[in-house]
């Protein structure tokens, strides 16, 4: 397959004229072959696949619901909106609930490689909790929050078998949390994650090996000029990456733009932490059994009133970063796929448009309205031209 006349994202994380050629599910360089199938572009931004490291769930199911049913249609919705590969999150629920859910996760994982689906792939598990904060346990539920446990944070990589990225912990929640770090970093990515940690707390947890903050300004400490807190910690450590969601709702458009001029680009992460309402009418949901109101772009906790992730999927959250937020579209780009493909440590096989990568590629026109989805070289979403 050779897709013409399209502008190529590049990995300089700039767009040039050109086109990209596909061979046997990846991308591929050389001269065209006779009766090799040839697509006209239109002009489009060609990117790659999106890749979304932290959201919970769509179209009516959830992660940890724990099927399989559930694994397939989420991976089928993210892969038709043009998100192809998916890291998705765990809530604080039991530790026998997420053994269990883990454990169905590394099954399908294992089957859908052997099928070659092209649903969305399914490269890494974000566990949310339970090693977390009361103060700062957002939409989770509290009665499943418990210590940092390195015996339990291993139950969870054996049963996903490697399928676990990322552990979040609140650093400031009991003593041994710097032990824990030391004890899985070279196991796993441990990230903060709903903490109520100050600056110096943080900043320890950062330079004994934690190299993740989970939704920076969500579920932490604000940002203030004597209390820097997590963001303030975040921004000294240059190794460590940040997750932004860019749905409108959870972060002004002002203190995005804010965020990348203190950052830079390289380490920012947009994701969608999206729940099951996503892709679904509004109404009545549940995320990590606790109730949920869902009413246009916003879901808030029955209870409360908290915010419970988003209804917005990851391409929305990219096209809002760049036409509502005004970040540039190369920037927004890059941080929905070479920078999660990086932090997932996937990036010799995601995240950009090279020669022996899989071949997940997304057409948007000017306005970035989805034209095409290609998965493994497969189309699996194209828009058909109106009727004139």
């Amino acid at each position: 397959m050779i897709i013409e006349n399209v502008k190529v994202y590049t990995e300089q994380k700039t767009f040039e004229d050109g086109e990209i050629m596909i061979r046997e599910g990846v991308f591929a360089d050389g001269t065209k072959r006779d009766g090799e199938e040839s697509i006209d572009g239109e002009g489009c931004y060609a990117i790659p696949g999106l890749i979304d490291l932290h959201f919970h769930g769509c179209k009516g199911y959830d992660f940890c619901d724990g099927t399989r049913k559930a694994i397939e249609e989420i991976a089928k919705y993210e892969a038709s909106v043009g998100v192809t590969a998916i890291c998705p999150a765990t809530m604080t629920l039991p530790v026998e609930e997420l053994t269990h859910i883990l454990e169905v996760a590394a099954s399908y994982k294992e089957t859908a490689e052997k099928e070659q689906s092209l649903a969305a792939d399914l490269i890494g598990v974000n566990m949310e909790g339970p090693f977390i904060s009361i103060e700062k346990k957002g939409a989770q539920d509290a009665k499943n929050i418990i210590s940092c446990d390195a015996e339990i944070c291993q139950q969870f990589l054996d049963a996903s078998k490697g399928l676990v990225k990322f552990v979040g912990i609140a650093p400031e929640k009991n003593e041994n949390a710097l032990e824990f770090i030391n004890q899985m970093k070279d196991k796993v990515h441990i990230s903060l994650a709903h903490t109520n940690a100050d600056y110096d707390i943080a900043k320890a947890a950062f330079d004994a090996g934690a190299v993740h903050a989970v939704h920076l300004y969500n579920a932490m400490p604000a940002f203030t000029h004597r209390a820097p807190g997590v963001i303030g910690a975040v921004s000294d450590c240059l190794n460590v990456n940040a997750e932004l969601i860019c749905d409108g709702v959870h972060i002004h458009p002002s203190v995005v733009r804010a965020t990348y001029k203190m950052m830079g680009e390289d380490r920012m992460i947009l994701i969608s932490d999206s729940m099951r309402a996503t892709g679904m009418p509004d109404g009545s949901y549940t995320l990590g059994g606790l109730k949920v109101n869902v009413v246009g772009n916003h879901a808030t906790l029955a209870e409360g009133g908290a915010l419970a992730g988003s209804v917005t999927n990851l391409m929305d959250c990219m096209r809002t970063a760049v036409k509502q937020m005004g970040l540039p579209l190369e920037t927004a780009v890059a941080c929905a796929t070479m920078n999660p493909a990086k932090a997932l440590g996937e990036y010799d096989k995601y995240g950009s448009i090279t020669p022996g990568k899989k071949g997940n590629v997304v057409l948007l026109d000017r306005d970035l309205n989805l034209k095409m989805v290609i998965k493994d070289g497969s189309i699996i979403f194209k828009k058909e031209r109106a009727s004139e």
